[in-house]
């Protein structure tokens, strides 16, 4: 009976803190498969393996600093209406064992991405120091946070390309940012939102924004991410370095993504978590599906050419 009853504790404490992981928010890290895409790589099989094993490492990263989060969080989180059910939050995971188990995390992917490359591993020891700033200090200054938000998109970029020693595109920089804001302010709007008065007892730096404020931000940030994609995607430059000058034919689909996750925020109330929204609404998911085969199809075979 003892045993069968520490059986069943490891059981519960494992399936605690693999909710804590939050994998479904790993599909963040699917940009690390930017560097192989559009460095041209995606066909040998040992830059597919090595960007494999980078995506397993920023994985790792990104379950450890939430758990990280949720720890720094747990007060605020207590008073959050979806927050609130979070292992850490509402008391069902110890904060110790959360605590060891995201150094473990981080000793241990860290550690793998030396053995793949020096520079990884600095990339990777970056992303963690830029989530420690943001969690303990940034996120509470406005619109720095929401910059120390697509600096880490940014990292995950950068990471993809020097795990598979391809260089790294101004471009694949400039639209890596512009989205990742796009993404963090419109999740800002729902938290504005969602939360109405109680917003800056749960996160300070709300009380500078408004939805008014973050809706001109937005649409400045859209109109910049749509421009900087179709300056990219048809520039000589990028056609000579691609080897495809038809990438134009998939910026219908950037637009109707933008316009399709613009429309959930404003009509669905969504935006709260851009992973989540990616995984359950079909219509975005087909559409970056579409994206990624078109971009494959005019990179890769002679269709493009």
């Amino acid at each position: 009976m003892i045993i069968e009853s520490r059986r069943e504790v490891q059981r519960s404490t494992t399936a605690l803190l693999a909710t804590s992981l939050r994998p479904e928010q790993w599909t963040k890290n699917l940009l690390l498969f930017a560097g192989l895409l559009f460095g041209g790589r995606l066909l040998e099989l040992d830059a597919v393996i090595t960007a494999m094993a980078g995506f397993a490492i920023f994985s790792a990263l990104s379950g450890a600093t939430y758990l990280l989060n949720d720890i720094w969080d747990r007060e605020a989180d207590r008073r959050h209406p979806l927050k609130q059910t979070r292992p850490i939050a509402s008391g069902q995971l110890d904060i110790s064992t959360g605590a060891w188990s995201a150094a473990i995390l981080i000793a241990g992917a860290i550690g793998a991405a030396w053995l793949l490359s020096p520079r990884l591993a600095g990339i990777a020891a970056a992303s963690v120091g830029l989530l420690f700033f943001y969690s303990t200090t940034l996120k509470h200054v406005v619109i720095v946070d929401v910059l120390a938000i697509a600096g880490g998109f940014v990292l995950r970029a950068v990471a993809g390309a020097v795990a598979v020693e391809v260089p790294i595109g101004s471009w694949l920089l400039v639209c890596t940012t512009l989205l990742a804001l796009f993404l963090a302010l419109s999740k800002r709007r729902h938290e504005l939102v969602l939360l109405g008065e109680d917003a800056s007892r749960h996160r300070p730096s709300l009380e500078h924004y408004s939805p008014y404020l973050l809706d001109q931000m937005i649409a400045v940030v859209t109109a910049s991410t749509l421009i900087a994609y179709t300056v990219f995607a048809t520039s000589a430059d990028t056609a000579q370095r691609l080897g495809t000058s038809r990438l134009a034919f998939t910026v219908p689909f950037v637009l109707y993504g933008i316009f399709r996750y613009l429309y959930l925020v404003h009509q669905r109330l969504g935006g709260g978590s851009p992973a989540e929204m990616l995984l359950t609404d079909r219509p975005l998911l087909l559409c970056v599906a579409l994206w990624a085969w078109a971009v494959m199809l005019l990179m890769y075979s002679p269709v493009g050419r």
